[in-house]
Order: structure tokens, then C-alpha cells, then sequence
């Protein structure tokens, strides 16, 4: 797989070495057993894969060449590069300007642009009409696009079976910059739908059978549906597609129930199956996949707590959180820095939607046992601090030394 150049100080020495001695005695990745670091007073359980993906180091690479290439020009961003404060604080410190916020809202109004400025595309990729809005300024918004390879997968899914008659299903956060921007892209082919979770989906099931009333739909799913959706008709043949960085556990179930729904509805054989449910496959990038599958066999090995460290507004980074939650008491850290002392940890709480500070967070044992993964959009670089910080806490910087020779190739 290609390398990118990334700032040198996203890399990490320590993960840089765990994750090169791993991929040397894995090198087809199928070992998803979790790396241990095992200290004195700690031990630090490392899932197999995290951190930095393809799509995102791409998009570090081409924005940083942005700002380097055009001296002197604005350069802006047209929301968050990825959902990581401190790549996106770096950015800004060298110039960059957001045009948008990550749900949508204006920061700089359009008509302040003029085809001399730079304009780069983030990595969840934009909507078809702000394509348009860029080039009717005379920016070429595919100078400097970012999207990432994985996020344009599912828009050319969503154009195969648009182009042959079914209806597109979103699985994904309505408000999300990719969600937006893959709805665009699917609604200018096919009708296109977006539903956020098993509840919605559901309903939505309902429509398709009829035992919900047709007009009832328009206001339950307002903002959710394409221009000239008919519910009756553009429910008939489906297919699901999803942003790329959703549970794909979840997604597979919501394929599934609407794929019943269809089949007991109209009392389909596999064959007639075939024709009004597309066989759009899972759609979810391989970090996703890889990061969700590590954490999952990460969490078969006994543990005290768990910390997840991203980017609190990062789709992919959360989902992880809800895998962690859902058998040991779970930390979704930013950086080392909410590590505040021994026994109060700052973390973000995804059900209520702020950060809030713990006491007394860390079980009193001799030995305790910590998992650590990250989002796609974490540098290394922040996990290897959150390591010392965890070490200058509880542990010895000789002791993490003497760990650190299981990985010395």
C-alpha cells in the first residue's frame, strides 16, 4: 500500500515499532489478536489495528501540499479535514480557513471567494450541488479533493444500482459530512432515502408494507428523503449502502430486516429476491472494518478498563466506544492530557453528549489492565502519549523500556 508524507510529529516510535513487528510476523493481517505491553504496575492491551488509515494519511498529505504549493493564496477548507482537533488545529495555524462547520453551517459566506482562492475537499467528500457552486467561481474543487477512495466506493455502488432501477438506502448519520455529501451523489441518480438506525429502519419497513399511512412518511422522514420521493413506488426495489465509518454489525442488520421485509411482503423467491432487493454488499471501508474487528477480539482478552482516543465528534472513533462500553467501563479520551492525576480522568460521554470528568476511575489493584485503540483519524502519535502519560502515572519509564524489547526487530 502507498506511504504518504505526514508531519513527522503524527508518527509515533513506539507504535510505529509495535505495529512493524506485528505486520512482519502478520503480514496478511489475519491475526487480530491484541499487542500487550506489560509493565510493573500496568498492563497495556494494544488492539491490533488503529490510527491512521489510507483514506485520511491521503488527505493529510494532499492539504498539507495545498498550503505548501500556493504561497501567499487563501487556502480554505470546506468543513473539517477529518474529526481529530489537532491535525485540524494544525492546519489552521498554517493559514487554512473552514468554510463550514461540520453540520453544514456557513463560517464564510460563498460570495467572499473568488477563483484565485484554494478551496480543498475533505476527506468525507462533498455535495454535488457545492461542486457546482466552486466551479461557477471558477475553482476547481477536484484540484484539491481529498475524498477519500473508500467514500467514492459507495457513491459508484450507488450509481450501479441507481442506474438499473432500485432505490438507495443510506445507513448513515443524516447530518454527517459524508452522509450529506453520499445522499447528493445518489439522489441526482436514483431515488435515495437516509435512515440512522434499526429504530428508523423500522418504520421505514412499515412504508414498504403499507401499515403505516403513505402521507404520514414526508414529515417523519423530513430532510431525509430525495426531491419527488414516492413512497409507494421508490420502496418497492431497494438497496442499502452506508457511511463508511457506522457499526457494520448495524448495518448488516438493517440490510437484512429491509431484505426480509421485501421478500415476506411480495412472497419472493431468491430468484424474485434478487430483482427488488440489490446485493449491494457491505460498503464500509476496510480501516473501519479492520479497527471494529480488532476491538472486537481485543475485548475476549480480560481487561479493568478500556480508553478510546479520538476526535469526539468522529463517527468511527465512537462506534469503537460502543463496542468497549458494552463489557468494561470505557474512557473516550482526546488526548493525554484528560488523564488529570491517579484517580480523575475528563472524558466525553456519547449519551450525554459532553464531556464530563470522573473520579476514582481507576480500579485499586496491583496490576491493572488497560485497552487502548484509536479512530482512523488519531495520529500515533497521540496514543504513544497517552501510553506515558499512563506510565509517568502508574508505572516507570524503565519498566515501559523493558516491554518495548518484545517489539525490538
Amino acid at each position: 500500500m502507498k506511504t504518504f508524507d505526514v508531519p513527522v510529529h503524527y508518527r509515533s516510535p513506539i507504535i510505529t515499532a509495535i505495529k512493524a513487528h506485528r505486520k512482519k510476523q502478520d503480514k496478511l493481517k489475519k491475526d487480530f489478536n491484541p499487542s500487550t505491553l506489560v509493565l510493573d504496575h500496568i498492563e497495556i492491551i494494544l488492539a491490533r489495528h488503529f490510527g491512521f488509515c489510507y483514506g485520511v494519511e491521503n488527505a493529510i498529505e494532499i492539504a498539507f501540499k495545498a498550503i505548501h504549493d500556493n504561497p501567499g493564496k487563501r487556502i480554505f477548507l470546506l468543513s473539517e479535514m477529518i474529526h481529530n482537533p489537532q491535525v485540524n488545529a494544525d492546519l489552521i495555524a498554517e493559514g487554512l480557513q473552514f468554510i463550514m462547520d461540520t453540520k453544514g453551517n456557513q463560517l464564510i459566506a460563498w460570495d467572499e471567494l473568488n477563483s484565485e482562492d484554494i478551496v480543498i475537499v475533505p476527506a468525507f467528500g462533498t455535495t454535488l450541488e457545492i461542486e457546482q457552486l466552486l466551479k461557477d467561481k471558477g475553482i476547481q474543487p477536484a484540484l484539491y479533493n481529498t475524498t477519500c477512495p473508500f467514500v467514492e466506493k459507495v457513491w459508484n455502488r450507488s450509481e450501479k444500482i441507481g442506474t438499473e432501477g432500485y432505490t438507495i438506502v443510506v445507513h448513515g448519520k443524516p447530518n454527517h459530512e459524508e452522509t450529506r455529501a453520499t445522499f447528493s451523489h445518489s439522489k441526482a441518480m436514483t431515488p435515495t432515502i437516509v435512515v440512522k438506525d434499526m429504530k428508523q429502519t423500522e418504520r421505514l419497513a412499515q412504508y414498504i408494507t403499507g401499515a403505516a399511512p403513505a402521507a404520514q412518511f414526508y414529515e417523519e422522514f423530513k430532510g431525509q428523503y430525495s426531491e419527488g420521493f414516492d413512497v409507494v413506488k421508490d420502496l418497492e426495489r431497494i438497496g442499502v449502502v452506508n457511511q463508511t465509518t457506522m457499526l457494520a454489525s448495524d448495518t448488516q442488520g438493517i440490510a437484512e430486516f429491509l431484505k426480509q421485509t421485501i421478500k415476506e411482503h411480495y412472497g419472493l423467491d431468491e430468484a424474485g429476491l434478487r430483482l427488488q432487493f440489490a446485493d449491494t454488499r457491505d460498503t464500509l471501508c476496510y480501516a473501519t472494518n479492520d479497527n471494529q474487528n480488532a476491538v472486537t477480539e481485543m475485548l475476549r482478552t480480560q481487561a479493568d478498563i478500556a480508553l478510546v482516543i479520538g476526535g469526539y465528534n468522529s463517527s468511527n472513533t465512537s462506534h469503537l466506544v460502543e463496542l468497549c462500553e458494552e463489557l468494561l467501563p470505557t474512557y473516550f479520551i482526546n488526548n493525554e492530557t484528560c488523564l488529570i492525576d491517579e484517580q480523575t480522568i475528563e472524558h466525553f460521554s456519547l449519551h450525554e453528549k459532553k464531556v464530563i470528568t470522573t473520579h476514582n476511575y481507576m480500579p485499586a489493584k496491583q496490576k491493572v489492565r488497560i485497552m487502548i485503540t484509536s479512530g482512523a483519524s488519531c495520529p500515533d502519535a497521540l496514543v504513544e502519549n497517552v501510553i506515558r502519560r499512563l506510565v509517568a502515572l502508574f508505572d516507570s519509564a524503565t519498566s515501559l523500556e523493558k516491554a518495548m524489547e518484545l517489539y525490538a526487530d
